[in-house]
């Protein structure tokens, strides 16, 4: 018998996988790595798989059970993963083969009827268990060392009424009972409703932590949710945000390849992550009470919640802050940012969430530019353009990589003075070499962090958008003049003329045709579902940008040529059209990679003011 590694990606070799699994009554499931034992004659007798640091699919014939083949195969799936730099691994499983892996040194970390989840090597739950002890034991002697905050909890010391009571009722807290209690929440992103349900918990008991959903499937990353949390509750001085748990058990973690029926996935993974909260979690922390808010809407969260008073003692329940009739949602939030409706967004979310809203809409604007495709010249999903140094997946990681940075430009609109130049010239360069570390030298976006680096700090200041374009001005008075950018080069370039605009110049006059022409015509096309919207916005405003990108690498006329030929297609607009400008302009060497900023920072300024 010897092992053999199979590539789970590889069609042939995932059929080869597919078929020994349904031989064992078992299903595919996700994997990147599996190890199978053959036979003397080549046929699978044994195999087993691993995703990160958790095993999967592990199977063994029944016609060679008992032979150590398990241990063989498992004590291959440890070393590899230990390889790859996992120094615990972790497997769900049948409960009838608890006992079988328990021989090979795992320790059961949660149960339920249909599963169980264990785990073997260092560290692991253990570490876990004693930095959430440390944060215990650091609240208890805040509590008796510090006099300010004796004197803020005992404002605060308030427990429910029992469960068969309104929870929203705080009762008085006597001395002999401490109560800790916990919050789990995701937070994608931090909303009103959020920071209501934890006030109304910590009301409730003596010391509350907040747990932040560490698992990265959410439109906001975990340091960011986790940052908005710390952000919108540190006016409550018995609330103590951490880190979230690495064993949460989701749809994203919790595999399913070996329930008899795909109906019970969703209540087993739910009982796993409350048992292992149950086991773990709360003794650590010290807790007794589970606080959730109601939920009128989600199916999935309202079974958790049921399931969360059948297995936990004390589960409070919040009812869910209300807006205009409906419960405040993180869900609310993100489909305003969709829609842009950022009025409806204030109305949501306080105040400290909204930099982290405003970065992500720059992001997003600059991530809808790339993907617009076809576009002449420039880099988009089809092709390069007219770029032998940039391609999608370059300018996706600039992207990537420039997000924290409107972060902090937007944390520093947030003051109640407008940030000077100093302070954001050096978050600019900070990000700017940031960028070229990621693209190795190549300057993917550089005037686009100039115009939405701006942008993002004006709306991050102006709760009214009507004063954005002041704002814009006001900021862009302090920047001296450049030298060494397209925009100067291309001035030289053109002869010293007066006309040409560089983007200095058009932001010292609050982008007067962005938000005169371009945004106004974008607006329409959004209005009426345009499938081009973005394609012919663009277009718009190569019609009238003095685009200081095609002039650095070509000249003047070739500049005016585009303009008008932009003007004629978009008169007589055709996606073949547009293709064939593409070629013509890779070609020609021709990029209007000014209008495409412009695009970016119309999608952007459309998202905050429509």
């Amino acid at each position: 018998m010897e092992i053999q590694t199979l590539n789970p990606t590889t069609p042939r070799q995932r059929q080869c996988i597919e078929a020994f699994l349904k031989r064992n009554g078992l299903r595919f499931d996700d994997m990147h790595y599996y190890a199978a034992i053959t036979d003397d004659d080549g046929e699978m007798i044994a195999g087993g798989g691993l995703k990160g640091n958790v095993i999967k699919c592990v199977a063994v014939d029944d016609a060679h059970k008992g032979e150590a083949i398990a241990n063989t195969l498992i004590s291959h799936l440890i070393a590899h993963a230990n390889e790859e730099g996992h120094s615990n691994v972790m497997l769900f499983t049948k409960p009838k083969n608890r006992q079988l892996f328990e021989s090979l040194s795992f320790r059961l970390l949660a149960e339920a009827p249909e599963a169980v989840l264990m785990e073997t090597g260092i560290g692991g739950i253990n570490n876990m268990v004693e930095q959430l002890k440390k944060i215990k034991e650091e609240g208890e002697v805040c509590k008796e060392n510090n006099q300010e905050c004796k004197k803020e909890e005992k404002t605060n010391l308030n427990i429910t009424t029992p469960q068969h009571l309104n929870p929203s009722t705080p009762q008085p807290l006597t001395t002999t009972t401490p109560l800790r209690g916990v919050v789990v929440m995701n937070c994608n992103p931090f909303t009103l409703g959020h920071r209501y349900l934890i006030e109304q918990a910590a009301k409730q008991v003596e010391r509350l932590f907040v747990m932040v959903v560490r698992e990265d499937c959410s439109l906001f990353a975990y340091a960011e949710r986790k940052a908005m949390v710390e952000q919108g509750v540190a006016h409550l001085k018995n609330v103590t945000v951490i880190d979230g748990s690495e064993y949460a058990i989701s749809q994203a973690t919790f595999p399913t390849y070996f329930l008899k029926r795909l109906d019970d996935a969703a209540d087993t993974q739910m009982l796993l992550d409350l048992d292992l909260f149950r086991r773990h979690i709360a003794p650590a922390l010290g807790t007794t009470v589970r606080f959730v808010g109601t939920e009128p809407t989600d199916q999935l969260t309202r079974r958790y919640n049921q399931l969360m008073h059948e297995v936990l003692a004390d589960v409070r329940e919040i009812v869910r802050l209300e807006k205009e009739g409906n419960a405040v949602s993180a869900s609310r939030v993100r489909k305003a940012m969709e829609q842009g409706d950022m009025s409806t967004i204030r109305q949501l979310v306080p105040p400290t969430t909204l930099p982290y809203i405003i970065a992500h809409l720059a992001t997003q604007a600059l991530q809808a530019e790339l993907d617009t495709t076809p576009k002449p010249g420039l880099v988009d999903k089809d092709n390069n353009g007219a770029h032998r140094d940039m391609d999608y997946a370059l300018m996706q990681r600039s992207i990537d990589t420039l997000h924290p940075y409107f972060v902090k430009l937007a944390l520093l609109g947030c003051a109640d003075a407008l940030p000077t130049h100093t302070s954001i010239r050096d978050v600019g360069i900070e990000a700017e070499k940031a960028m070229l570390s990621a693209t190795n030298g190549v300057n993917t976006h550089k005037g686009a962090l100039f115009s939405m680096g701006l942008a993002v700090v004006a709306a991050a200041h102006e709760e009214n958008t009507d004063s954005l374009q002041a704002t814009i001005k006001a900021l862009a008075a302090s920047f001296p003049d450049t030298n060494g950018t397209h925009g100067s080069k291309a001035k030289l370039l053109s002869k010293g003329t007066t006309a040409i605009k560089g983007a200095l110049d058009n932001a010292r006059e609050g982008y007067e045709m962005l938000f005169a022409e371009w945004l106004p015509f974008y607006i329409e096309r959004r209005k009426e579902r345009d499938a081009y919207t973005l394609h012919k916005t663009l277009l718009r405003i190569m019609c009238d940008l003095d685009d200081t990108n095609v002039i650095y690498r070509t000249d003047l006329a070739t500049a005016e040529k585009v303009k008008q030929e932009a003007r004629a297609l978009l008169d007589n607009f055709s996606k073949t059209a547009l293709k064939d400008m593409d070629r013509h302009y890779t070609t020609r060497n021709i990029s209007p990679g000014g209008a495409a900023d412009m695009l970016s920072l119309t999608i952007f300024i459309g998202s905050i003011q429509t």
